[in-house]
């Protein structure tokens, strides 16, 4: 019996092993893959709160390791993640290394050559969601841009895209081209960051047809089967996975009066309205916090959706579709941001003829099968 007791004993701990074995492993953990390509050079980071080594930032881990930091360039939300959706973002000094930080959301999206000067290489380390208007996609194609512009090489530290297990939603006409939406990619394009760095290079969308010098420094143990998750929030009002998996249907909501709970301790976990009163039982009052300067309906109670039990891991346009049926004024539902969101007008204008969405989604198959070849050329990872 104590033979076979010590014999169970083994078992489970090799398969507490196993396990640990096969947990993900993100491309910044691997510092023996990427230190080599640092040394006796000056580093320019791209990055901003979620860019970490176990407990650790990244460039607090560098700095330790000897690395020359030279610069910090931080995307929208700022460099320790604290600003709000489209609040510009200052440049100034870190408090904690006293490195010198420029914002990519503020003057402007992209690095200037005296932003760049003395820098030998580039390093993006930022845990994206895989969503077109997520804006962090569009601070790689700003920085790959400036990178090969002015010849210097570009690492990207990989991280697993949380929705890396699909891909869906209309392609962007890039007639609507903007900071929310670059490129000719679905609303879930299924890709890492890695992969999207490849792509940019591979379909010359750097002005000029210019090819930045990249390279990938690949996760361990991801596929595109995975769900990852995470505990650090990728932007301030993305607080949890259920919140990752409704962004790319509730964002929508932002090109429309809707509140989508910011102001809350849930956002994009609701959605609602003060006019829907009657329509539906569940209320929020989205209530100013710092950073939330022009909050919409602060103090208001808004009646709508309650999403925050919601088993929705893939983009839908239900939630869409019902809130403009119930909402009184309809002619004023939508803004001028929501073409940039949706990126497509034939879809938009079937949503506003009140299609179904089985009908919508017809209209942009033909574009996804077309983009998931393309896709395929640069992905890293499984399927």
């Amino acid at each position: 019996m104590l033979i076979m007791n010590y014999f169970f004993i083994l078992i489970f701990f090799f398969s507490l092993f196993a396990v640990n074995a096969q947990s993900v492993v993100t491309g910044a953990e691997q510092t023996e893959r990427y230190l080599p390509l640092l040394v006796n050079k000056s580093v320019g980071v791209v990055c901003n709160q979620s860019a970490i080594i176990g407990n650790t930032h990244l460039v607090d881990s560098l700095l330790k390791l000897g690395v020359k930091v030279e610069k910090i360039f931080a995307p929208e939300h700022g460099f320790r993640g604290e600003a709000q959706a489209g609040e510009w973002v200052g440049s100034g000094k870190d408090d904690k290394t006293g490195l010198q930080v420029i914002s990519l959301y503020g003057k402007s999206k992209k690095p200037s050559p005296a932003d760049l000067g003395g820098i030998d290489i580039l390093i993006f380390d930022i845990q994206d969601v895989g969503v077109r208007f997520y804006t962090y996609i569009s601070t790689l194609h700003y920085v790959m841009e400036a990178a090969a512009e002015n010849n210097i090489p570009l690492i990207v530290l990989d991280r697993p895209n949380p929705l890396g297990f699909y891909v869906d939603g209309p392609v962007l006409d890039t007639n609507y081209r903007s900071f929310v939406g670059m490129h000719p990619v679905p609303i879930v394009h299924g890709m890492t960051v890695g992969e999207y760095a490849q792509m940019i290079n591979g379909e010359h969308w750097l002005k000029n047809g210019l090819t930045c010098d990249v390279t990938v420094i690949t996760c361990k143990n991801y596929n595109h089967s995975t769900r990852y998750s995470f505990s650090i929030k990728p932007s301030p009002n993305l607080p949890n996975m259920t919140a990752i998996y409704l962004y790319p249907s509730l964002c929508l909501f932002e090109g429309t009066v809707m509140s989508v709970g910011r102001g809350t301790d849930y956002p994009f976990q609701v959605v609602g309205h003060p006019l829907l009163k009657g329509k539906y039982s569940f209320s929020f009052t989205p209530k100013a916090a710092l950073g939330n300067k022009t909050l919409l309906y602060n103090g208001k109670t808004c009646y709508g959706l309650d999403l925050r039990q919601s088993h929705d891991s893939t983009f839908t346009l239900k939630y869409l579709l019902e809130l403009y049926k119930n909402y009184p004024d309809k002619k004023n539902f939508y803004n001028t941001f929501f073409i940039k969101l949706i990126g497509n007008k034939r879809v938009f204008d079937a949503i506003k003829q009140g299609k179904s969405e089985k009908e919508i989604r017809s209209l942009w198959q033909s574009d996804l099968v077309a983009f998931q070849s393309t896709r395929k050329k640069y992905l890293l990872y499984k399927e």
